[in-house]
């Protein structure tokens, strides 16, 4: 356990920075992995005064007692590791959104918004989902399963995301003109980071099945092992497929989308599904989320990362069809509807995720709404076409003026530094 917390911490920081922070623009390259390194201590702080005490504390439909385990009271030193477990989960879920507003939202309104999204949307959804009572809406009441986080962490993030980016409004120059990631290198590092930390993310998860034996806890870490590896194998190819049809190209970055995208599907069902059904959810859940990421085009909503096109739909697929091809030998005993169970599972399933999209859409609008009209939530127009890194953080990743291979600058240099001209390109992303 102490191995899957920190492969899991590992994905926010540094592997969703360096993912992120390739496909961004070279201006706001230090901006974007910012946005994941801040999350870790802004996020995990909260988690250990309230969030486990929300998430886990006790009964509640939508959250338990935020002071019934205040700062951890009352939990044995022994359970910290468990505690640590599921505060990654928060980190990482926060950091997701920020794929969406690269380029134009205020770091300083970022800061504000990811603790007040934390407490008000994140940890009671975590309730939801994983504390599992009677009384926790889509886990106890409803039914549905979510071994890993579709809903709580890969649709709530992805929801958030479509959320700010409306009220956001589109980059400066978007979809005129393309906005290329400036560094693929860092983006497939950043994904084979990914997905060795989601090793930490599925078959860690574990840790919280009641009851079971040595035989049947083997059994079920072989099978999401496995389960999680197959999955994302077959998301690969059925991403640069479509890419290789729709576009006549197969990318890399359609391979690194494809490796998250297959994750993001398998999360919610890794322990629910037999290989075959790990195949199949992997393969339609990349061949759609390939799809999916030009919806913006045609809708106009500049999701800059794709986060929507892939947390969002990757998370729904994966979460739905957890009733279409779960097996009575997996982790929640049901048998979906290609096994004989009938449309019961597929219900449940699909209620979950309407509840999930509802809750965190709703309560993201109020946050979001509220920094907006308040502080605010964009960059001036300046600010954004000189680059943000610059704005927020005083400093350029790429020190190209003075010959040297430093990547700081103090504000005063910065300032008054001649800036670069770049290029305004973009392709698929993920």
């Amino acid at each position: 356990m102490l191995v899957a917390t920190a492969f899991v911490l590992m994905m926010t920081v540094p592997a969703l920075a360096l993912f992120y922070g390739g496909m961004s623009r070279s201006k706001s390259v230090l901006n974007m992995m910012m946005m994941s390194f801040i999350a870790a201590p802004v996020v995990g702080i909260l988690y250990v005064a309230v969030g486990w005490s929300m998430g886990f504390g006790g009964d509640g439909t939508f959250f338990a007692n935020p002071f019934e385990l205040f700062w951890l009271e009352g939990v044995s030193t022994d359970n910290y590791i468990y505690v640590m477990f599921q505060m990654t989960f928060a980190i990482i879920t926060a950091a997701l959104i920020s794929g969406a507003v690269a380029d134009r939202l205020k770091f300083s309104a970022w800061l504000v918004f990811v603790p007040l999204w934390a407490v008000i949307v994140y940890f009671p959804m975590a309730h939801m989902v994983f504390s599992c009572t009677d009384d926790s809406l889509i886990c106890g009441r409803i039914g549905a399963q979510d071994y890993a986080g579709g809903t709580a962490v890969h649709i709530n993030a992805g929801v958030a995301a479509l959320v700010l980016v409306l009220l956001l409004g589109k980059r400066i120059g978007w979809p005129r003109e393309q906005m290329r990631p400036h560094n693929l290198t860092l983006t497939m590092l950043g994904a084979g980071m990914l997905w060795l930390g989601w090793y930490g993310f599925n078959v860690g998860s574990i840790v919280f099945a009641d009851g079971y034996n040595d035989d049947q806890f083997f059994a079920e870490t072989g099978r999401t092992f496995a389960n999680t590896t197959l999955a994302t194998f077959a998301a690969i190819l059925g991403w640069l497929l479509v890419e290789r049809l729709i576009h006549k190209k197969a990318t890399s970055l359609g391979a690194a989308s494809g490796i998250v995208a297959g994750l993001v599907a398998i999360t919610p069902a890794a322990g629910a599904v037999n290989l075959s059904g790990a195949v199949a959810i992997g393969l339609i859940a990349g061949g759609l989320c390939a799809w999916a990421v030009g919806l913006k085009y045609k809708l106009g909503y500049d999701d800059s990362l794709d986060v929507v096109g892939v947390h969002l739909v990757g998370g729904v697929v994966g979460t739905v069809l957890i009733g279409v091809f779960s097996t009575a030998e997996g982790a929640g005993g049901v048998d979906g509807l290609l096994y004989g169970g009938g449309f019961g599972s597929l219900a449940d399933q699909s209620l979950g995720v309407l509840v999930a999209v509802l809750y965190s859409g709703i309560l993201t609008t109020v946050i979001a709404l509220a920094i907006k009209y308040t502080m605010g939530l964009r960059l001036d127009e300046e600010d954004e076409v000189n680059g943000i890194d610059l704005v927020a953080h005083g400093e350029s990743a790429y020190d190209l003026h003075s010959g040297t291979s430093g990547g700081s600058s103090s504000v005063l240099a910065a300032s008054t530094a001649p800036v670069a001209t770049t290029t305004k390109t973009e392709g698929a992303s993920a």
